[in-house]
């Protein structure tokens, strides 16, 4: 069985390893998608690529800077040995 299993494996792999690395453009006959509203021209594929503010937000906040002292826990005991 792993032996008729090993030789698909090891083509898949292969094959999965050789993408194509040239720049995207759309298909020969098609345009890329229509300028959206509010926009002053139509977006470039690179510029489609790019994730938007909402997909990777940033941090609004620092933890460093909002870093307080600890107040003391009458819970916070030794183990009992």
């Amino acid at each position: 069985m792993m032996r008729r299993i090993a030789p698909l494996l090891l083509a898949a792999l292969t094959l999965a390893g050789c993408g194509s690395k040239n720049a995207l453009v759309p298909p020969q006959g098609a345009a890329l998608p229509p300028k959206p509203y509010g926009a002053s021209e139509t977006p470039t594929a690179d510029q489609l690529m790019q994730p938007r503010t909402a997909a990777r937000p940033e941090r609004s906040d620092d933890i460093l800077t909002d870093s307080r002292e600890r107040e003391s826990d009458p819970f916070d005991l030794p183990p009992k040995n």
